[in-house]
């Protein structure tokens, strides 16, 4: 285990940031003033020389551990040796919160570069929650589901998104990550209401928020129509903040993590969005105080 020190006990009220390989000797190096860092394991299982240095960083600051690869929603079933691989550095770095998707991206035992979606209904549930009972067995802690972002949806869907998580919540107990930047670009993609999105989740299963940047593009099946890619390669949208702070309302204040996955900042810009971040959750408490 990585440190003494109990990051589960902490609330990480502060805001995080997504650790890539490329800053990775600046952050060792400075330390930044941020609140804790999250890192895609599938960077680290075949780099001995960056898990010692997050081993380091893991004694100072909390850790998430967010994963791409474990495909809770493969009809061909988990990757068992992916599963041990990643639970055994679970083991080694003792995140504070251990996340994944609610998407697959397996088949046939090839991975695929994408995290695709599910249709929402009953036979996809109980495969969820199986193979989610599976991962939490392995880790022997929570793992929180995050919501996709949405570009397609399925005709034989019997549910909607959120009615989905609910549902899963529900029979499973499973907590959730609620990615605010997917809920808007899935909004605007699918016609619905983010708002609305947020006000139906179950508040208390939400255990950690996510900010990502989008990118706009035009929709090739609807000319003059814009459709939003979840790219992680740009600044959070100004669009996006106001339903920051109105989840962070409805749905607590729960550790945000800033996502910046292509066409890298400097950290500098990084540690400038979770402070911005920081800077709307302060407000939000403000609202809240005067409203009570």
């Amino acid at each position: 285990m990585a440190t003494t020190r109990d990051w589960h006990d902490l609330t990480a009220e502060r805001s995080g940031i997504g650790l890539r390989l490329p800053h990775l000797a600046e952050v060792v190096a400075t330390r930044p003033p941020v609140g804790w860092f999250e890192i895609h394991p599938e960077n680290f299982l075949a780099n001995p020389h960056a898990t010692e240095l997050l081993l380091d960083l893991a004694r100072d600051y909390p850790i998430s551990i967010h994963t791409v690869g474990v495909s809770v929603g493969s009809a061909h079933g988990l990757d068992a040796a992916h599963l041990e691989r990643f639970a055994r550095l679970v083991e080694r770095v003792n995140p504070f919160l251990v996340s994944g998707h609610l998407a697959w991206s397996t088949a046939h035992g090839q991975y695929l570069n994408d995290l695709l979606p599910l249709p929402y209904t009953d036979e996809t549930l109980r495969l969820v929650a199986d193979q989610l009972a599976r991962v939490e067995d392995r880790l022997g802690r929570r793992y929180l589901l995050e919501n996709p972002s949405t570009y397609v949806g399925f005709a034989h869907s019997t549910m909607t998104e959120v009615e989905f998580l609910n549902e899963l919540v529900s029979r499973t107990g499973c907590r959730l990550l609620c990615d605010v930047s997917n809920v808007f670009v899935s909004g605007h993609n699918m016609g619905h209401d983010p708002y609305a999105y947020i006000d139906q989740l179950l508040s208390t299963a939400v255990g950690e928020l996510h900010l990502g940047g989008f990118t706009p593009e035009e929709d090739e099946a609807r000319p003059g129509e814009t459709v939003l890619i979840d790219t992680h390669a740009e600044r959070i949208s100004d669009s996006v903040w106001p339903l920051y702070a109105h989840a962070l309302r409805r749905l607590g204040d729960s550790p945000t993590l800033i996502e910046w996955d292509n066409d890298l900042p400097t950290l500098r810009q990084l540690v400038g969005e979770a402070a911005r971040a920081e800077d709307v959750r302060s407000r939000a408490r403000e609202v809240d105080r005067a409203a009570c």
